[in-house]
């Protein structure tokens, strides 16, 4: 390892400082181009705003829309760690590339099927148990409680603690012979699990860490909204003799549901994509039994260099989540022209 020197770190500060000194000049470059284009040569009326939305704009093609497009062009392509710089780009690539991410296994034995049927159980498990959780104990925090600010920075510490720390911590709890989950079924009487060596346990056991992870968020984010419901309500709903269930069923659900769909669907999006908690704890295995789509795809570009049909595969992925969104936006949208009627 080469050490750290004050001349490296001088250094360093000065190429940070060249380089933000040249983005200075480009958003001042763009202004201008865009102060003569707008206004004195189309002569908009709202130049502007567009003036302060174009270094933003500028920002998004170059960060989202041509490492898109150049996703794009390795999917339709042969690229390999064997034509690194070599590859051929072509519409016969890409159809070979897609149909591969279907027809053929997509690391050594699981297919995308089966990926995606276990991308699903696992969103779907931990976004119910993230809701429920956060959910229970956000109207828990939520009462009048003794200590309550204390409790509430207890049970926000999962979210706290950096994800990578969390989950090489909670692999060191799930060994088979010196973790205290397997030290703890034995003082209630129950016989060790192989978390880490059974596909199936490995699977329940990325789980448990990923419950334990997201429930503090949503915790977080649904008690800002059960804070925001007037107590009127209640108060009107308890003269009149609703019980709790009542009251929790057509008041604190209908007003809680602006801030629990967005959430749900954040926390979806969020578990659906999570890299971290699965590849840390068991890279995927043992025997590719922990893989979801992610997980596999880093796998598939990064260890088994299919860098054609890892694009290809990072499209598919995207479609799904797309789909999912269009999905969600047609149902909430019926939803509100429901409850509008």
């Amino acid at each position: 390892m080469i050490p750290l020197t004050w001349d490296m770190v001088v250094q360093g500060l000065v190429e940070a400082g060249r380089i933000l000194g040249l983005l200075a000049v480009g958003v001042v470059v763009v202004e201008l181009f865009a102060y003569f284009v707008f206004h004195r040569w189309l002569k908009l009326k709202h130049s502007l705003p567009l003036m302060l939305m174009l270094p933003a704009l500028v920002a998004v093609a170059a960060l989202i829309i041509y490492p898109f497009g150049f996703n794009l062009k390795l999917a339709f392509s042969n690229m390999s760690m064997y034509r690194f710089k070599n590859f051929s780009v072509g519409l016969s690539y890409g159809i070979e590339n897609f149909l591969d991410v279907f027809r053929a296994p997509v690391l050594q034995n699981v297919t995308f099927l089966k990926l995606l049927l276990r991308t699903v159980v696992w969103t779907a498990v931990n976004v119910v148990f993230h809701v429920l959780g956060g959910l229970f104990l956000a109207i828990l925090l939520n009462r009048p409680l003794k200590g309550k600010a204390i409790y509430r920075t207890l049970l926000t510490i999962p979210w706290a603690i950096p994800q990578v720390i969390a989950a090489l911590a909670w692999k060191n709890e799930f060994h088979y012979q010196y973790g205290f989950v397997n030290a703890m079924l034995k003082q209630l009487g129950f016989a060790p699990v192989q978390w880490l060596s059974d596909p199936r346990w490995a699977f329940v056991a990325v789980i448990i860490v990923n419950i334990w992870l997201g429930i503090p968020f949503m915790m977080v984010i649904l008690l800002g909204g059960l804070q925001s419901i007037s107590p009127e309500y209640y108060d009107a709903a308890q003269i009149d003799g609703a019980s709790g269930w009542q009251q929790f069923r057509s008041i604190t659900m209908p007003l809680l549901k602006p801030v629990l769909i967005p959430a749900t669907v954040l926390g979806v999006v969020w578990t659906f994509n999570n890299f971290n908690v699965i590849y840390l704890i068991t890279r995927g295995g043992p025997m590719e039994g922990t893989d979801i789509l992610v997980t596999s795809l880093y796998k598939a570009v990064f260890e088994f260099y299919r860098y054609g049909f890892g694009a290809a595969y990072s499209t598919v992925i995207l479609i799904i989540l797309l789909l999912f969104t269009w999905v969600h936006l047609r149902i909430t949208r019926g939803m509100g022209e429901a409850e509008g009627a």
